[in-house]
């Protein structure tokens, strides 16, 4: 049974400590810490088994029982909690991004390397099980070679305006997700990105530097084409779609809904709008995500998505920004 220790118990930390609770029998988390924990974040704690809660994440960091750090606390520390991790000895699991300056990133994997721990990427969505099933079928060969890839992602509202201000623009706190996906169903890389972005959702994110709808078109290695479509806002609830088609076929996945019931009428035909959260919908690859955290750290095995994996999407996002500036496609040998 190895000890756990959580930085940042906000709504992401929270959902981790549940998962591995209530669904991971080789791990236990013996300590949160968030400076800005308040008695609901307390009873929350408490309420999953969870005893030690600290405001100072030293106070996990130096305690020689915790194994593994989970790192979930605001963007602008993941690079240093993880360093400040490594260097303690104790593996890491890090929320994305890794840190917005690819800079800072290098150094984090250089400090993981020579402290010879195990630094995992929190890209969920490799583990929910309609993604899944599509990679499974592109690795076997049925759809034959990668021609195209077409991924849905929008959020059912906007974020509050405080949030975008801080969240280092849609790409990297929203896309990347898509980006990530992209490599993970084709098996291959990007080379080529070229981005379109409006502001149509809410006026006020355009007032603070960022766009709220887009649509980037990315060339890969294989020669591939895929095409993600973004919005903030979808008013039905949370889509989540993606399609592969190849030389031999295709396969694709629609939205998960409360029930797949569908009524029909002479009045017309209806069914379930999609789930309206990510909670909801990604819930199980939360717990998933976490079980194989564990059992590369018990089993001394290679993490399924690792710090190269983490850096890899946030140079697309990068090149995607960069695309929308300067309304150019942008190779991703020019970011640096």
């Amino acid at each position: 049974m190895i000890k756990l220790g959580i930085i940042g118990f906000g709504r992401i930390g929270r959902v981790h400590a549940e998962s591995i609770m209530n669904y991971v029998k080789d791990a236990e988390v013996k300590a949160v810490a968030d400076p800005y924990i308040n008695e609901e974040g307390e009873k929350a704690a408490l309420e999953l088994g969870i005893k030690n809660v600290y405001q100072d994440h030293k106070k996990i960091i130096d305690d020689p029982e915790i194994d593994a750090v989970l790192v979930c606390s605001s963007t602008d520390t993941h690079s240093q909690m993880s360093i400040e991790a490594a260097e303690a000895g104790k593996d890491v699991f890090c929320e994305k991004p890794i840190d917005k300056n690819l800079a800072k990133i290098e150094e984090v994997l250089d400090v993981v390397e020579k402290a010879g721990v195990k630094f995992q990427v929190g890209f969920n969505r490799r583990f929910d099980h309609n993604f899944q099933a599509v990679k499974e079928n592109v690795e076997s060969g049925k759809i034959g070679d990668v021609h195209l890839i077409n991924i849905t992602s929008r959020d059912p509202e906007a974020p509050p305006i405080e949030y975008v201000k801080g969240s280092g623009g849609m790409f990297l706190d929203m896309t990347i997700h898509d980006f990530d996906m992209v490599r993970f169903l084709s098996g291959s890389e990007v080379e080529e990105v070229y981005a379109a972005g409006e502001v149509l959702v809410n006026p006020e994110i355009g007032e603070a530097g960022d766009i709220d709808t887009a649509v980037i078109t990315l060339k890969l290695a294989n020669g591939a084409i895929a095409v993600i479509n973004n919005s903030r806002e979808a008013v039905y609830g949370y889509d989540q779609r993606a399609e592969v088609f190849g030389s031999k076929g295709a396969v694709e996945v629609s939205n998960d809904k409360p029930s797949t019931a569908v009524l029909s009428t002479k009045d017309g035909v209806e069914a379930e709008k999609p789930l309206y959260f990510f909670l909801e919908r990604y819930m199980e690859s939360f717990a998933e995500e976490m079980k194989q955290f564990v059992n590369a750290v018990v089993n001394d095995t290679e993490v399924p998505v690792d710090g190269r994996d983490g850096i890899k999407p946030i140079l697309i996002a990068k090149a995607a920004q960069k695309s929308l500036e300067e309304n150019r496609p942008v190779k991703l040998s020019e970011i640096k």
